[in-house]
């Protein structure tokens, strides 16, 4: 899945005026797609940014627990830094 699909994908759920997802890489598309299934499903969830800043993962969302975040912030900032990610 790339990028562009990914955002199409959740256009429902991505806030006006935002561009949603930013990083292409494959596998953590694929990934971040599994936990978007299960994002979506609970209720007020939206997000606005995924995208590495300073070499830091930052996933902007409302609706999800502080852990969920910061678990697609850490998976973002593992494959910024060249982590060997487990899927």
């Amino acid at each position: 899945m790339t990028t562009q699909q990914f955002n199409e994908k959740y256009k429902d759920y991505l806030e006006e005026g935002h561009y949603g997802l930013a990083i292409g890489a494959g596998e953590f598309v694929e990934w971040l797609d599994k936990k978007f299934e299960d994002f979506v499903k609970k209720p007020g969830f939206r997000f606005t940014q995924i995208k590495a800043k300073f070499g830091y993962g930052r996933f902007y969302a409302e609706g999800l627990t502080s852990d969920e975040v910061r678990e697609v912030e850490q998976r973002i900032t593992d494959l910024h830094s060249g982590t060997k990610l487990e899927f």
